[in-house]
């Protein structure tokens, strides 16, 4: 399976853009779906995951009301929509999927890179002040 994130650009602070994450050679429809990001010398950090349907989103306090995670199912898509962007936010992204079983619907979230299957290029999201 592949993971191509996809959406970036730049962008003023106050701005918008809502990033993609489209999957080849499996379905995500079963999987839950996490969107981290990474600054050069930094290692890379969660930004916000989503469960299989939906039903169950998380966020990093840091995002929380300026940031929405969803996902289209029948598009094999999970999305990043980022407002009120400030320069702070400037990082590639990337989405993995969650390690976990199928089908989950739980409402814990972990933090950490390794809970989370990296494949495929991010997308640089620069914010200018």
């Amino acid at each position: 399976v592949q993971l191509q994130a996809s959406g970036g650009g730049v962008v003023q602070a106050g701005g918008s853009l809502k990033l993609a994450c489209a999957a080849s050679g499996r379905a995500l429809s079963s999987v839950a779906v996490g969107w981290f990001r990474q600054v050069p010398g930094k290692e890379r950090a969660f930004v916000a995951a989503i469960n299989w349907n939906g039903a169950s989103t998380g966020y990093t306090d840091f995002v929380k009301g300026r940031f929405t995670i969803s996902r289209d199912n029948a598009k094999n898509t999970v999305y990043l929509q980022m407002n009120s962007l400030k320069p702070e936010d400037t990082a590639v992204y990337f989405c993995g999927i969650f390690r976990a079983p199928d089908y989950y619907s739980g409402s814990y979230w972990p933090k950490g890179p390794q809970e989370y299957d990296f494949r495929g290029q991010g997308t640089q999201v620069t914010v200018s002040s």
